[in-house]
């Protein structure tokens, strides 16, 4: 009787025994599924913008919104148009077009369309509409290409670029006989980024700095190569060229594997951090400071006000500090670019620091560029 009822447990538990795989299966399923699910959200481009609280509120010394209106207004002037650059500033960036012909992967995306505001590009088309807005940030009437031949496949994009950088300078170099004691500085910069208030005054403040650089508190990358500022008289221009040359050098001797993104970065910190007295403790305070790179003498600039980025990146959590001069339009915040640009031209009055607000209200997401 005993061994009768002990079968018949154990023929109850079969059924149970013969699911519970499945049942963790399908648990597994689930869970796997709700990952996915989630991964997607956070991964989704979105073809318009998306607004959230904007980060800093409460703080003295960051911009406070209301929406997309600025209640601390800054000093930043009404219209861009009004900005005072300064007659001895040029900005430089290095641009290059799609070869839709020989890259089959841009061949077959390129009609792919993406609409701002009123307008609608592909992909080729998207890259020269941030080409533009940079422009129109700047202001300036006038254009001038330089075309330097070298190696600008993707992968060894940003190693040309510190090329191509080299060459300008050493074309400025044997053009400053003819200028006849005039000073024209230099500030290189990637085309996606909008110049809001005068960058001029750094020359007048630094009077003795060849280059300049910015940083922020990164131990691994605490240097962006999307601002370089190098001082026009002849030694500047010169000591710059030789400090880039070094940069370059460093950079294809050691940091090839990471030629396609981040190689000048690595490369750019290695020379700096790589000189005997250089304190890098000095990377975590939010201070200019100036340090004798090699021959060089460098400024270091920090990033929240010299570049920088909307939310997504390391310190920007904490607002946008109300002297901003440059915002840098980073990865996935093409779009942002050409809607805030969008945003100052369609406004009947319109504040540059309002568009910061816009700005900063729509960070931490992903859009179609």
């Amino acid at each position: 009787m005993r061994v009768c009822i002990g079968w018949r447990r154990l023929l109850l538990l079969l059924p149970v025994i013969f699911l519970f795989p499945h049942i963790i299966s399908v648990l597994q399923l689930h869970k796997d599924s709700t990952i996915e699910h989630q991964h997607q959200k956070l991964t989704k481009k979105f073809d318009h913008l998306v607004f959230g609280p904007a980060a800093g509120e409460g703080l003295h010394d960051r911009l406070q919104c209301q929406g997309t209106k600025a209640l601390n207004k800054t000093h930043f002037p009404s219209s861009p148009r009004n900005s005072n650059y300064g007659d001895g500033i040029s900005f430089v960036t290095v641009f290059t077009t799609y070869n839709s012909t020989a890259d089959s992967f841009i061949k077959s995306r390129s009609s792919e369309q993406v609409s701002v505001g009123k307008m609608s590009y592909n992909k080729v088309e998207r890259s020269m509409a941030v080409l533009n807005v940079f422009v129109n940030f700047l202001e300036r009437n006038r254009v001038t290409l330089y075309p330097i031949k070298g190696e600008y496949s993707r992968d060894k994009l940003m190693l040309q670029r510190i090329r191509s950088y080299i060459v300008f300078l050493e074309q400025k170099l044997e053009e400053q006989s003819q200028l006849q004691g005039r000073i024209s500085h230099y500030i290189f910069t990637d085309s996606d980024v909008a110049v809001v208030d005068d960058l001029g005054q750094i020359f007048k403040d630094y009077p003795l700095f060849d280059l300049a650089l910015t940083f922020r508190n990164n131990k691994e990358q605490p240097l962006n190569s999307g601002f370089i500022a190098v001082r026009g008289s002849r030694s500047g221009i010169q000591r710059a060229k030789v400090f880039l040359q070094e940069v370059l050098e460093v950079y294809s001797s050691k940091y090839m594997k990471a030629s396609r993104m981040l190689g000048d970065q690595l490369a750019l910190a290695w020379v700096v951090k790589s000189h005997p007295s250089f304190n890098t403790k000095r990377f975590t305070r939010q201070q200019p400071f100036e340090e004798k790179i090699g021959g060089a003498s460098v400024l270091f600039l920090p990033c929240a006000t010299y570049n920088w980025t909307p939310p997504e990146g390391a310190g920007q959590f904490h607002g946008m500090p109300l002297d901003v001069k440059v915002v840098h339009f980073k990865g996935s915040r093409k779009r942002l670019m050409l809607e805030s640009w969008n945003f100052l031209n369609s406004s009947p009055s319109p504040h540059i620091s309002d568009m910061l607000c816009l700005i900063l209200s729509s960070g931490r997401t992903k859009y179609d560029f």
